[in-house]
């Protein structure tokens, strides 16, 4: 008779095997494939100039996955990423066709509000100038806005979660002004400061800061105070208390702090180039709007999506790197 326990092993046994290579690999490639064939095997509903190119590269996609299937029993790597990669591989390639189909083939979603791939496709090739000056205008004011703002807050943090003269003072004002949205300062920030780009600088510093600020408070009060009993015994003076103990112990709780307020000033800062701020993503999304060029718009909308997830990343790889010394006692 089968037991809870031996069906449980037999289902966590299934999870763990690998899924079949070929499989992942040929599926995506096949999906790929018809992205392409749908590309050139009807005729446009509309002049979209970059067809033919996008029917090349989605064939290169798929010849792609096919070579590295072949090639998997010999590149173990390469096998292992099919694997992983393949199931979302098949997904975007038929999501791709789909669309195709629907937009510049049977023109079942109205123009020019649903354009098709190759349209997205085109602004990449010939507004990359444009483009690219709005993405280095935004990550210059993401970034130094951040920066502040993770500096400020974790220096806040650390004064309150240490001391509680700072506590008492700082507190107050932290439990009044934190838990507001950056945004409801728009107002305020736009006219006590001289320039809508300082103005914005204030709005994520702020966003950025509070989070940053309380996390790294929580860290510094949850310290097991043995910690410090042990220092103090060696003869650790306050300073080397703070700096070789409490902020270090402290370091997983700042991290998600800065996680969480990575997606806030990305919030606050398309705000504020939607409101104030004459360049960046936000701006140059806001003028394609206005001119109907909405393949303009999704196209800014996908660089961004690649922006926030390229920083997250960096932040996790920032943070494997700083706690790597913690693997063994914190799970992450």
């Amino acid at each position: 008779m089968t037991t809870l326990a031996d069906t449980s092993l037999h289902l966590l046994r299934e999870r763990q095997q690998p899924r079949p290579l070929a499989w992942s690999g040929l599926s995506a490639g096949l999906a790929w494939a018809a992205v392409a064939i749908s590309a050139v095997a009807w005729p446009d509903v509309s002049d979209w100039l970059e067809t033919r190119r996008f029917a090349l590269g989605a064939a290169i996609f798929a010849a792609g996955f096919i070579s590295l299937t072949l090639a998997g029993r010999w590149l173990p790597r390469a096998g292992d990423w099919i694997r992983e990669a393949g199931p979302w591989a098949t997904a975007s390639g038929i999501a791709l066709t789909l669309w195709q189909l629907a937009s510049a083939k049977f023109g079942w979603l109205p123009l020019p509000f649903f354009p098709p791939p190759q349209a997205l496709l085109e602004v990449y090739t010939e507004d990359y100038a444009t483009l690219g000056a709005s993405v280095f205008a935004s990550m210059k004011l993401l970034v130094t806005g951040f920066v502040v703002g993770a500096v400020l807050g974790f220096l806040t943090g650390v004064a309150i979660g240490w001391s509680r003269q700072a506590g008492y003072w700082v507190h107050p004002v932290l439990r009044f002004i934190g838990p507001l949205p950056a945004t409801a300062w728009l107002p305020i920030a736009f006219f006590a400061f001289p320039s809508s780009w300082s103005a914005s600088i204030f709005l994520i510093a702020l966003a950025t800061g509070f989070p940053v600020t309380v996390l790294t408070w929580s860290g510094i009060a949850s310290v097991n105070s043995r910690y410090y009993d042990v220092a103090r015994t060696l003869g650790a003076k306050p300073g080397f208390l703070i700096l070789r103990v409490a902020i270090p112990a402290a370091l997983p709780h700042v991290f998600v702090g800065l996680f969480m307020a990575l997606g806030s000033a990305f919030s606050v800062l398309m705000v504020a180039e939607l409101v104030g701020v004459k360049a960046g993503i936000g701006f140059y999304m806001q003028w394609a709007q206005g001119w109907a060029s909405y393949a303009n718009v999704y196209a800014a909308l996908v660089v961004l999506a690649l922006l926030c997830s390229g920083s997250i990343t960096l932040l996790f790889r920032l943070r494997d790197r700083v706690l790597s010394w913690q693997k063994g006692l914190v799970q992450w």
